[in-house]
């Protein structure tokens, strides 16, 4: 069986491995791969700047899968069903997962992060992580994930139509909140400082305002934006220490600041200001089942359209040397998709 393994930070290797086990368990699926979707957590992983992350790892956690055989117990899914794979192993015991947040599972294990992921021709997940659709794509399946972690962010702040909403940084994980965002009836309001990803997100995305931080003052832009009152939610979707620090001065008085991306360090703010506009600070993680399940609807009935976001794509024998490329900014990549 071929695998690509992130042998260490900035090394890939394309090598033959052992196949799936011969037998499976009454809960679990055996799944054909067949689209690998490359994310930031991919390439922070690469760069050698991704928390929780341990090396050697087989990478993969955006998945369009086939299913190829299933456990006697399973029942959602059977043998030639298309999918999307939650790629959130949760123990189901813990505090979180009894209340309901298997997000968050205190011992959650993420496929491609803290255990091995999708980037090998075929593999074994519990059948219930499996989230088959009849007519999406294996490309659409794919990037099922990636909207999940928008959806489950603007969950996390309770977003109200009519407000404004900005999102800070326009990578995938920026895209997928401003989806929801668009979808919950808000304002929405980007700012970042790639001219052609602005332009993205207006021309395809449908943002009514963006704001391009290298060239703008953001904070002024947005006090002429908002009349004044300043966006009453924030999503910093950067990973950027700087950007999500400075990510504080930015939400109205009252208002809600969210973490989507992170990093590997420590986020320091001014208090008096923190408390004066008694802001609502929220990390959000990952994403629940039931947003896969929402998602995949969204997707079907046309309300969500992805198709523009793959900008890149390779064989499965090519993205060793592909991969490398679509780290760097002047590339152009939004998303990359590996044809397996």
């Amino acid at each position: 069986m071929k695998t690509i393994r992130l042998e260490e930070p900035g090394r890939l290797a394309l090598f033959s491995t052992e196949g799936p086990p011969a037998s499976i368990q009454p809960e679990e699926a055996l799944v054909r791969v067949h689209r690998i979707g490359v994310c930031g957590t991919d390439i922070h992983a690469f760069n050698g700047r991704q928390p929780f992350f341990n090396y050697p790892r087989i990478l993969g956690h955006e998945l369009g899968v086939e299913v190829v055989a299933v456990g006697s117990s399973t029942k959602n899914v059977k043998p030639g069903d298309r999918c999307s794979v939650e790629p959130y192993l949760n123990c189901g015991s813990c505090i979180a997962c009894r209340r309901g947040k298997p997000n968050c599972c205190v011992n959650l294990q993420v496929l491609g992060v803290h255990t091995d992921g999708g980037m090998r021709e075929a593999f074994v997940v519990p059948s219930r992580k499996l989230h088959p659709s009849e007519s999406l794509t294996l490309d659409q399946l794919a990037l099922v994930e990636t909207l999940g972690i928008g959806c489950h962010a603007l969950d996390r702040a309770r977003v109200e139509a009519g407000e404004f909403v900005l999102v800070i940084g326009a990578g995938p994980i920026g895209l997928a909140v401003m989806q929801f965002a668009i979808e919950a009836g808000t304002q929405v309001i980007v700012l970042d400082i790639n001219p052609k990803r602005l332009e993205f997100c207006r021309a395809q995305i449908g943002a009514p305002y963006v704001i391009n931080a290298a060239g703008e003052d953001p904070l002024e832009t947005l006090k002429r934006i908002t009349s004044g009152d300043l966006p009453t939610a924030v999503f910093d979707a950067t990973g950027n220490p700087k950007s999500m620090m400075g990510a504080f001065e930015y939400p109205a008085h009252g208002g809600r600041l969210v973490f989507v991306g992170l990093f590997p360090g420590e986020v320091t703010f001014n208090d008096p200001n923190f408390h004066r506009h008694e802001l609502t600070l929220l990390a959000s993680r990952n994403a629940r089942p039931e947003d896969f399940i929402r998602i995949i609807e969204l997707v079907e009935t046309g309300r969500i359209d992805t198709a523009p976001w793959i900008t890149h794509r390779a064989s499965f024998a090519d993205a060793v040397t592909e991969f490398p490329r679509w780290t760097k900014a002047e590339t152009g990549v939004i998303k990359a998709m590996i044809e397996v």
